[in-house]
């Protein structure tokens, strides 16, 4: 599959995580991000993927530790929150 068809699926999924406060955390971070990352990200972010949203959430909140297998660049930029829209 090519770059462009795995970054729209991965938008897709990333915004559809099947609540408001997931969506804007995960497909947030996609819209700041995704477009910038090495194949390895995007693997990355795919296995990523696979994770309940409850743990996703919490890890970025560090309320749960990571797993090894996510800590790295990406979970630290995830870490921040700065690009969680907020409408005012």
């Amino acid at each position: 599959m090519d770059r462009e068809t795995r970054l729209k699926r991965l938008r897709f999924r990333a915004w559809h995580r099947g609540t408001k406060e997931a969506d804007l955390m995960i497909g947030g971070f996609f819209d700041a991000h995704g477009e910038s990352w090495t194949d390895q990200e995007i693997l990355w972010f795919e296995t990523f993927l696979e994770e309940q949203d409850v743990d996703i959430m919490a890890w970025a909140m560090g309320t749960q530790p990571v797993p090894p297998q996510f800590e790295g660049t990406v979970m630290a930029a995830l870490k921040t929150l700065n690009y969680v829209p907020i409408a005012r």
